[in-house]
């Protein structure tokens, strides 16, 4: 597992070099970067707010349609329980789908400006 972390006293590996930040501020303005931020934006603010929203609709039926969250589905589960198992469901759906997404579109991007920034340092 790599780590950011330096080399060991007396070890031979060297650990890359680190850019400055006059590097890091040029970067943050290059076509790449916002190309970069763009692609998380666009996948991670849409997600969010359905997030949210899907949670506050359970939270407000929760208060307001008692009646209908307590519906009885089959044996001792209702609408709430399973509302409530969706949020879940919902939240592991979403870090897996993001996990899939940044190792598909995000991480080759980063890794692409970190090997170039280092190489320049």
């Amino acid at each position: 597992m790599a780590t950011d972390a330096p080399p060991p006293e007396g070890s031979t590996e060297k650990s890359p070099a680190q850019p400055t930040t006059e590097a890091f501020l040029a970067e943050q303005g290059s076509a790449e970067f916002g190309e970069l931020r763009r692609s998380h934006r666009t996948f991670a603010f849409p997600l969010t707010v359905a997030f949210v929203l899907w949670y506050l609709l359970y939270v407000l039926l929760s208060n307001y349609a008692g009646g209908f969250m307590g519906t009885k589905l089959f044996g001792n589960i209702n609408v709430a329980f399973a509302f409530g198992l969706a949020q879940f469901l919902t939240t592991f759906l979403i870090a897996w789908f993001y996990a899939r997404y940044a190792n598909a579109k995000l991480d080759p991007k980063a890794e692409a400006i970190k090997s170039r920034m280092e190489a320049d340092a």
